[in-house]
């Protein structure tokens, strides 16, 4: 699907997204644990520690905090820069009070994942990947370097070299692990949303087309009593005005403006007031619609309609509802642009429900990514022929995301397959060989309700 006239923000994580007071909070609360691990130590347990350098550690990131307060607004929010050294600063900052209190006999330590899983679920890449070799770097010299911890007798607390060693890998460990998972789930969020906030903007801009259309059919309709009345009577005026040439020609100008009037209209399609049979349409109606910016392209689109067997002959008329529109004529976009010669639109229908199949005589979707269908920023089919298939595309992958959660969100059950095997060759394949997209809906979400008023029509502001 092209997404014209649509921007969306960048999807690589940014650090302008960080609120300095977030990083703040965190770090009040870091300073509290901190202080109150130093006086648990020192008082109950008795160890001897250096206090005047624990404390000065402390007191550096409550200076930090109150600078961090005193000059920024509440509302500041990080650049990438700024992020990153913060974060290296609270990393730099733990790593120096586990220094001072016994490196990795201290089971503070592991603490150091937090700077990290932070950096990973809001910064970029690069800037995760030099705060995890900082901190797998600064665990790593804590191991050889630090303050024995000592008991109040003056022994020192001494752990196997084997617990040390796997205590070192844990936390090494779950550096790489939290990172990289932090940072799937952030970005799959991150997708999510934009995602939905594409299909948002696509909903409201075919709900904008959609009451634009019906303010003009409405406009049609109304001016169509009196635009034939100007008509006839500029008819009857030029049959009185033989004699009088000036006057005939002004009475023809009449009758003339009164039919470009009436073309313009008609020309327009459908913009007074809403319409209200314009709200509803048969169901074939509805797919020659959908389909309708697609049937000049150079594919063949066949439509076809029955009632499955034993359900009624006659057509159901259903809502024209913007997203089962909008969703319907991304799915028929999608198959005109991968079919070799044709598209086949077929409706079915049973007095329950409503079936809408679309094949085309493609590739069909590769195996691999068929079960992902219609997640954000997907390709549904190969990339090796697109560039040839859809010439100028600056698609995103949300063509059917977007599909799918308009029509879904209209009550329909999607399913993807292949016609056919897609590894076949050309030769072996029948006519139709390609993708299939399924939708069904049950009657009641989708068919206009019968025998019900439809209302005096709206008028539409603006």
């Amino acid at each position: 699907m092209v997404m014209t006239g649509i921007t969306l923000p960048e999807r690589e994580p940014r650090g302008d997204w960080v609120r300095l007071r977030t990083l703040i909070l965190l770090r009040w609360m870091a300073i509290a644990g901190q202080l109150a691990a130093i006086l648990v130590a020192d008082r109950v347990y008795g160890l001897q520690l250096p206090l005047s350098l624990c404390y000065l550690a402390v007191a550096v990131s409550i200076i930090a905090n109150l600078f961090s307060i005193t000059l920024f607004p509440e509302n500041k929010r990080l650049n990438e820069a700024e992020a990153f050294f913060t974060l290296l600063f609270d990393l730099a900052q733990l790593a120096f009070l586990i220094f001072l209190t016994g490196g990795l006999t201290n089971p503070f330590a592991l603490l150091v994942l937090a700077p990290v899983t932070i950096s990973a679920s809001t910064l970029r890449l690069r800037s995760t990947v030099m705060l995890g070799a900082a901190a797998i770097l600064l665990i790593s010299v804590a191991v050889f370097w630090h303050v024995p911890l000592r008991f109040a007798d003056g022994r020192e607390l001494v752990i196997p070299r084997l617990f040390e060693f796997g205590f070192w890998l844990s936390i090494v460990i779950g550096i790489l692990f939290l990172g990289l998972y932090s940072r799937r789930v952030a970005t799959e969020i991150r997708s999510m949303s934009e995602a939905l906030l594409a299909t948002q903007m696509a909903l409201a801009r075919e709900q904008k087309l959609t009451d634009l259309g019906g303010v003009v059919a409405a406009a049609a309709h109304e001016l169509g009593t009196p635009l034939a009345t100007i008509k006839l009577v500029s008819s009857e005026l030029m049959a009185e005005l033989q004699g009088q040439p000036v006057l005939l020609e002004d009475a023809r100008l009449i009758g003339e403006q009164a039919d470009r009037c009436r073309d313009i209209l008609r020309d327009m399609g459908r913009a007074g007031k809403d319409d209200l049979h314009l709200r509803q349409a048969p169901l074939s109606a509805a797919l020659r619609e959908a389909a309708e910016p697609h049937m000049a392209r150079g594919k063949r689109v066949e439509f076809s309609f029955a009632p499955v067997d034993g359900s009624p002959d006659r057509q159901p008329t259903i809502l024209r509802r913007p997203e089962i529109i909008h969703g319907l004529r991304n799915l028929v976009q999608n198959a005109v642009d991968f079919a070799r010669t044709t598209v086949w639109i077929e409706g079915e229908w049973t007095d329950r429900s409503v079936t809408v199949r679309i094949i085309d005589d493609g590739d069909g979707f590769p195996p691999n990514v068929i079960g992902r269908i219609g997640d954000p920023f997907v390709r549904s089919r190969r990339d090796a022929p697109q560039a040839a298939q859809r010439p100028g595309y600056e698609g995103m992958g949300l063509g059917l995301f977007i599909a799918k959660t308009l029509l879904e969100r209209s009550g329909a059950e999607l399913t993807f397959a292949n016609a056919t095997d897609p590894f076949l060759p050309p030769e072996d394949r029948p006519e139709r060989c390609g993708a299939v997209v399924e939708a069904v809906w049950a009657m009641a979400d989708l068919a206009a309700p019968s025998g019900v008023a439809l209302g005096k029509n709206r008028r539409i502001e603006g």
